[in-house]
Formats: C-alpha cells, sequence, structure tokens
C-alpha cells in the first residue's frame, strides 16, 4: 500500500501501490505541461476528498513495492478525467487490448 502526501503539513492519502504508480505518472505529466487540476480520493468509508494539484503544491508519491508494469489504457482513462471539469478520479483498472 503507497500514499500520496499532499500538502504541508502534509494530508496523506493511502492507496494500493500499482494505482498510486499511474495517479504519478498523469500527475508528473500534467505538471510538466504547467497544468492545474482537481483530483479526487474515496476513503474507504464511503467519503471523497478533492486537492487541487498544481506547481506550487507540496506532492511526495510514497511506495512500498516498485511497480514497473504500466497500463497505458488505464493511463489513457486517468488522463482523460483529468482533463475533464471534474478532475481526476481513481476508477478500477481496465484490462488490456489485444
Amino acid at each position: 500500500m503507497g500514499n500520496l502526501h499532499y500538502g504541508s503539513p502534509p494530508a496523506s492519502f493511502d492507496m494500493p501501490d500499482r494505482t498510486l504508480a499511474h495517479v504519478e505518472f498523469v500527475v508528473l505529466a500534467k505538471l510538466r505541461r504547467k497544468e492545474s487540476f482537481a483530483l479526487s480520493i474515496e476513503s474507504p468509508t464511503g467519503g471523497r476528498q478533492q486537492i487541487w494539484i498544481n506547481g506550487a503544491a507540496t506532492l511526495r508519491f510514497e511506495f512500498d513495492t516498485n511497480v514497473t508494469d504500466i497500463n497505458r489504457a488505464w493511463l489513457e482513462v486517468l488522463i482523460d478525467s483529468a482533463n475533464s471539469a471534474g478532475g481526476m478520479r481513481l476508477t478500477p483498472e481496465p484490462e488490456r487490448a489485444g
């Protein structure tokens, strides 16, 4: 289980390492383009938090395992949601094409 640490002092959000690796990829791609966006994170208790990601945000990605197998189809879904007015929503990983 990994953690996304946001802000200073940091708020920490637990998520599976595989999910966090895909979120990291999208966040860094958006920030390289100087694009801000909202990220919605659902809590295990049924609630939801939304954070604003921008170049001034303090972010740290903490992993328990090394994830090297990236699902491009999932990245596309996450990037499309990050580009929407509602911001990026974490969705289940789709099956790979082919």
